[in-house]
């Protein structure tokens, strides 16, 4: 069964997933808000999601950010559809950071490097690798 993140925002999500064996985190897609749950009713029907690690927006000082409540009802919304998959929520500060330097190091193009919905995926991808890193 795989383990899916989140990089919550709202204007797009990003999303990762791992392999069947959770040993490889991987970027899936960036998805807006209002069509996550239909993709992810879809994405459920075909594969087996063990557990969702939601990224959980925190200030320096550790106190939630602005978008926390944000995130707080994308997580009240993912109990209420999925009641079956438990979540986790991870600390996401600095994932955009790491996704915008990991992008360049890739050698990507600018146009690429740009790319907001690039960048969601990437820090999905390197919180759902945190967390698995947490947990080995």
């Amino acid at each position: 069964m795989r383990i899916m993140a989140f990089d919550y925002g709202t204007k797009r999500i990003g999303i990762a997933v791992t392999d069947p064996l959770q040993i490889i985190a991987t970027g899936l897609d960036t998805i807006h808000p209002k069509d996550i749950f239909d993709y992810l009713k879809k994405y459920l029907q075909t594969e087996q999601v063990e557990r969702f690690i939601v990224g959980e927006p925190k200030q320096m000082d550790n106190t939630p950010s602005q978008s926390a409540q944000h995130v707080k009802g994308f997580v009240t919304l993912l109990k209420k559809s999925f009641p079956e998959i438990p979540i986790s929520m991870l600390d996401e500060r600095f994932t955009s950071k790491m996704a915008s330097a990991a992008i360049l190091a890739s050698g990507r193009n600018k146009k690429d490097r740009q790319d907001k919905g690039l960048v969601d995926t990437v820090s999905a991808t390197i919180l759902l690798q945190n967390w698995m890193d947490t947990v080995r």
